[in-house]
């Protein structure tokens, strides 16, 4: 696997330099970067002159130049000098492949060195530096110093793969850093419970599935909470509905008078047998209904502080969906109506959708600001 990977790191470090023959790099004191962008248009063009001639004079310096930083990170205290000498290595490592998989940058470094022992004892101390500086922090107790320890157990794990409990502590780490929320959905009273089960139904799904997004903030349902024995939130997340009406019904009825011109009401005889339409107005009242459903409610989400009972953010979000059927009649010349009107003397009364699907209209664009909000309120915790 480390194999494969170290493959891709070349690959992508070749391809990232573009076209160049690096001559620019070599120039600016770049020599590491020269020496990929000389082997890369030599893997394209292999008798490339100017490519041969950087490649020729940068890789020994950038050898220098990496070994030189190795002696200096050796001699350093830091907490992150292994991390910083494993970094020089896999360098030097990637110059090496670079040079052993292009035949024209081979002719002209036939024996590139390769750092394979050096690079796995310095991903060792890497790996003992990291689980050091994570047990460390991981020590005070604080979710922010948690943070910082699954950064480092999570290195240690990629320096050496089960690096003594380096799993575990990682995952004890990531409880710790992450921010715990009980969510507290009330229920509607009366009739409508069930239609509004569909609401809690999807917000649960909804802050149950941000962990890829918010990988240190979790969401608890209570049955969940209580199953991990949580004793301690750190916030409240409360969504409740302060407003729920379905089936507000309002009839209305419109009166037109229709009117069309120059509509052939009839013929005349003119000049013996000779016919000629004769032109007038028609005149029909139209008889228009309209009945509206009304289905709206307003929820509100209120963000608090579990240790101190602040409330951190309180937001309304309103939501409604109108349902309508219009149907009517004439009377008079049917002539006077248009299209728009021949339809509506088509139609019928119609029966309402059922309670639960109103439900679901009006809830929909509640439950689009409710989680845009809630991404964005806990987004600070990513």
């Amino acid at each position: 696997m480390k194999q494969a990977i170290h493959i891709l790191v070349v690959l992508l470090a070749l391809a990232a330099v573009g076209c160049s023959s690096g001559k620019q790099s070599w120039e600016k004191g770049n020599y590491y970067g020269a020496t990929l962008q000389a082997i890369d248009r030599l893997k394209k063009n292999p008798d490339h002159k100017k490519s041969s001639e950087v490649l020729r004079q940068a890789y020994p310096m950038a050898v220098e130049k990496l070994e030189s930083d190795i002696i200096h990170l050796n001699t350093l205290q830091g907490a992150n000098r292994w991390r910083g000498v494993v970094d020089r290595y896999e360098q030097l490592n990637t110059l090496y492949d670079a040079i052993r998989h292009t035949p024209g940058a081979l002719a002209i470094i036939p024996n590139p060195r390769h750092y394979h022992a050096q690079l796995r004892d310095a991903r060792d101390m890497a790996a003992a530096e990291s689980y050091a500086a994570g047990q460390l922090e991981l020590n005070k107790g604080t979710r922010e110093a948690a943070r910082l320890a699954y950064d480092h157990f999570r290195a240690t794990h990629y320096y050496v793969p089960n690096y003594r409990d380096s799993e575990q502590k990682m995952a004890e780490a990531l409880y710790l850093a992450t921010l715990k929320v009980l969510v507290d959905q009330i229920p509607v009273p009366g009739r409508y419970a069930f239609d509004a089960n569909y609401f809690q139904d999807q917000v649960e799904a909804f802050l149950h599935n941000t962990r890829p997004q918010h990988q240190f903030v979790r969401f608890y349902s209570q049955p969940e909470a209580e199953a991990e024995q949580l004793k301690q939130p750190d916030h409240y997340v409360r969504i409740q509905f302060d407003e729920f009406i379905i089936g507000e019904t309002h009839t209305s009825e419109l009166r037109e008078q229709l009117k069309r011109d120059s509509v052939q009401i009839g013929t005349v005889k003119i000049k013996g047998d000779s016919v000629v339409p004769v032109y007038g107005t028609v005149e029909a009242k139209l008889t228009k209904f309209r009945k509206e459903i009304i289905s709206r409610g307003r929820v509100s989400m209120y963000i608090v502080d579990a240790r101190t009972n602040a409330v951190l953010q309180h937001r309304q979000f309103p939501g409604e969906f109108v349902w309508f059927s219009e149907w009517g009649y004439f009377n008079g010349d049917e002539r006077a109506l248009e299209p728009k009107h021949r339809k509506i003397v088509e139609q019928r009364d119609v029966p309402p959708p059922p309670p639960q699907e109103m439900f679901h209209n009006f809830a929909a664009p509640i439950f689009n600001q409710l989680t845009v909000a809630c991404r964005q309120f806990y987004g600070q915790y990513n």
